[in-house]
């Protein structure tokens, strides 16, 4: 047959994924792929019937369902104290998935520099690699996962087009600082680059820590898109349901890309959604108080079974040091911990750039009950003497 893209050789398939492939096969606790073991709102839930029994099931609006649209710019103007219009700051897309590739085609040329830090989502890489872009990878230190502002600097000296920010951090659980923030921003303008940033951790964020939105910064908006989605805020990570937020001009770039990647969202779930939306600050409150409780839960039987990790400031995943058990290959350690322990967990090296393979990553989305019995398994893991079979 003849020769397939280059582009494919230089990623894997989703190694997340793959990790809850395995973990299903196994019968593990799937603590690898971030989604939760429990319901959406109810409210949600009771709107999609309702939605289900109207004539919804056909082709939107491709850049979103206008009510949609109309809730979210109103929910989004009251959290990034920004003038949001509906029709001309808003593009919905299958997820934040898309939502990120979409604008990285729409500002991005084949050719053109993209800095990411590391470690980073694993989508950020393939991303720029599907849009014939060059990463630029400058590394978060730890523990605090900050960056060192002269690294920065001489990454942007490399005339780069656009930098992807995570923030809250997937998979370090770190939520840029405003002053950090601003420290980018003037570096964005002086040398005239994008700021895509993935929000989807927008609303878990924990005491002591403030979410900063990169568009409301001075002289920000016109070059920073944001891209988020509603599948961790309102725990329906099936649902698909992605937005950009920003300037016209990009918006209509954007636009174009989303249309012929996916023509559009979910009709009905669209509709569904806007329940959702309109849900007043007291949600969010209890969102917070609900991901703190299960935070507590997780880390502390974490430390009661002697394991080192990193305290997430926002989103729910921890990074966890295996080092003690001379982790030499992380895949193959997240392989045995799925099949003898019954746990799945994700290779910390597929975030990292740099030869990084003492960590894995795992999160705590789930029922008390589910993280109580994933921390009974994790208990069996020096019995199990992991460094006396490998």
């Amino acid at each position: 047959m003849p020769k397939l893209s280059s582009r494919v050789e230089h990623f894997t398939e989703s190694v997340i994924r793959s990790m809850t492939k395995i973990a299903d096969h196994y019968g593990a606790i799937n603590l690898s792929q971030g989604f939760p073991d429990f319901d959406p709102p109810k409210l949600l839930l009771d709107e999609l019937k309702t939605v289900c029994d109207k004539e919804l099931h056909q082709y939107e609006i491709t850049y979103g369902a206008e009510k949609f649209r109309e809730a979210l710019a109103a929910k989004q103007q009251k959290f990034m104290d920004l003038p949001i219009n509906p029709e001309e700051n808003i593009v919905v897309t299958c997820g934040s998935t898309e939502a990120m590739m979409a604008v990285m085609m729409a500002v991005c040329d084949p050719g053109e520099k993209v800095i990411i830090f590391s470690p980073f989502y694993e989508n950020y890489s393939a991303d720029t690699i599907l849009s014939g872009c060059e990463p630029i990878f400058v590394p978060l230190i730890p523990p605090t996962f900050h960056f060192d502002k002269g690294v920065l600097r001489q990454a942007f000296k490399q005339n780069p087009k656009a930098i992807v920010i995570c923030n809250p951090s997937n998979p370090t659980g770190k939520v840029f600082t405003k002053e950090e923030l601003a420290y980018i921003a003037t570096l964005c303008i002086e040398f005239d680059v994008f700021a895509i940033m993935d929000e989807v951790y927008e609303h878990i964020v924990f005491k002591g820590h403030k979410h900063t939105y990169m568009a409301s910064l001075p002289d920000m908006f016109e070059r920073t898109i944001s891209c988020s989605s509603l599948s961790k805020t309102y725990s329906i990570t099936g649902w698909r349901l992605g937005y950009v937020i920003a300037h016209p001009t990009i918006i209509e770039a954007v636009r174009k890309t989303h249309d012929f990647l996916t023509v559009g969202a979910p009709s009905p779930l669209q509709h569904a959604a806007i329940a959702g939306l309109k849900l007043g600050q007291q949600y969010y409150d209890e969102l917070t108080d609900t991901y703190t409780r299960k935070k507590e839960i997780f880390l502390n039987g974490l430390t009661d079974l002697g394991f080192t990790f990193y305290e997430p400031q926002g989103t729910y995943f921890t990074l966890v040091d295996v080092s003690q058990f001379n982790v030499v290959n992380d895949f193959d350690f997240c392989k045995w911990l799925i099949k003898e322990v019954g746990v799945g967990a994700v290779p910390g090296s597929s975030f990292f750039r740099e030869p990084i393979h003492q960590y894995i990553r795992l999160h705590f989305a789930k029922k008390e009950g589910t993280l109580l019995e994933a921390l009974g398994r994790l208990k069996s893991i020096k019995t199990k003497k992991y460094m006396k079979n490998n």
